[in-house]
């Protein structure tokens, strides 16, 4: 079942752009860290919708980890760790489901003192099993632990979310 098409998805784009630039509006520089493929993507899209409205200096990164086993390599993330102190990073995904993900993708950042660390996600499921509470959300569900998200941002000719 179709739950957001391309317009849908691009609406929530433009909210949580007004919503991180509301919540953060007197920093200088935001980081944008995107979690592996579909993170990235959409962390891509939500920065290209930011530099529409705002001049805060915005960087985009990603961070490097293997969902299914967060243990099994050394969770990475794309730039250099002296340049995140006292600096606002806003982890984004496309799911948060038990917050796992976003539990582990902090890792990297414990090994500096940023000044904020916040997270951005397309779709909240109201799964969570981690400590991990989401601060930018496009669409929070409640579904079932058997239904499945599938967000298609990459590579499709268009855009949308699918439960199944």
């Amino acid at each position: 079942m179709k739950i957001l098409s391309e317009r849908q998805i691009n609406q929530k784009i433009k909210r949580l752009a007004f919503e991180i630039v509301e919540e953060n509006y007197d920093e200088p520089q935001i980081i944008l860290a995107g979690i592996n493929n579909n993170g990235v993507h959409f962390g891509k899209l939500l920065l290209s919708e930011l530099k529409k409205i705002t001049d805060i200096d915005l960087i985009m990164t990603s961070i490097n980890l293997n969902p299914a086993d967060p243990l099994s390599q050394e969770i990475e993330i794309d730039y250099p760790h002296n340049e995140l102190k006292g600096k606002v990073i806003i982890i984004i995904d496309d799911v948060a489901n038990t917050g796992r993900t976003i539990f582990y993708a902090v890792k990297p950042l414990l090994a500096v003192l940023p000044k904020k660390v916040e997270a951005a996600v397309l779709i909240d499921r109201k799964h969570k099993s981690f400590p991990i509470r989401v601060d930018y959300v496009g669409l929070s569900l409640a579904t079932t632990l058997k239904e499945d998200i599938d967000v298609r941002i990459r590579g499709v000719d268009e855009m949308s979310v699918y439960l199944n």
